[in-house]
């Protein structure tokens, strides 16, 4: 918003990044693409595995081929058929999820913006999203959740971010963006939010807040934090 005054500036909205902010899917992720690159002849381990974190799915099937050497091996149509079979071992796996998988804090978190009228968006680039939501029982506390088989361009572009903002009818300047990965961090800054990151302090060091674990994050020091820059 043109002439925006910081010194009226208001917190409206949360937007929240599902995976290691909501819950922690990323470990039923590893499990069925290392299932995957295995299959392939491809080894495939935990360090290599965080180079896939807040990718996109055919992007980090790229990754995985690009590692065991295998780009040229497969058609456009092999490689998504591919990238479904991983997909489909892994809602396998979410099928499982019950609310007592939310991270710590997160329910008070959710129930706490309701009670003080800040509006709640998810930003997820998983295409489960809506899945995960439904088995962890939350989806009445969000305003939106941004649908990422409709988003063009993958974190750190702020599409997805500026997605929500809209579909939630606030100006991006009044949102907070929660992530735990650094192209999501970045992604919360291109789309000129307030950026909470969520983890390791020098991997999110661009983020304007950070917490190490979600049970640090509360609406008090989302306020603080927000009013404080």
């Amino acid at each position: 918003m043109k002439g925006f005054d910081m010194m009226n500036k208001q917190l409206k909205a949360v937007i929240f990044d599902l995976d290691g902010v909501i819950t922690d899917t990323a470990e039923y992720h590893f499990i069925a693409w290392k299932q995957l690159a295995e299959e392939l002849g491809i080894t495939f381990d935990r360090t290599f595995n965080e180079q896939l974190k807040g990718v996109s799915r055919m992007e980090s099937l790229e990754r995985i081929l690009a590692l065991g050497g295998q780009t040229e091996r497969y058609t456009a149509a092999e490689k998504e058929a591919l990238a479904h079979k991983k997909n489909e071992h892994y809602k396998q796996l979410i099928a499982r999820m019950t609310p007592n998988d939310l991270l710590p804090g997160i329910l008070d978190l959710l129930r706490e913006l309701k009670r003080e009228n800040v509006k709640i968006g998810l930003a997820s680039a998983s295409k489960n999203a809506f899945t995960v939501i439904e088995r962890l029982q939350i989806g009445e506390y969000f305003d939106t959740i941004v649908d990422a088989a409709k988003i063009k361009h993958s974190k750190p572009h702020p599409e997805i971010f500026l997605t929500a903002a809209k579909q939630l009818q606030v100006d991006p300047s009044a949102c907070v963006g929660v992530e735990d990965a650094q192209a999501g961090v970045a992604a919360i800054q291109a789309a000129n939010m307030f950026a909470i990151g969520v983890g390791d302090k020098e991997a999110l060091k661009e983020a304007d807040y950070i917490v190490e674990t979600t049970a640090e994050l509360t609406y008090d020091a989302i306020v603080r934090a927000f009013y404080r820059e």
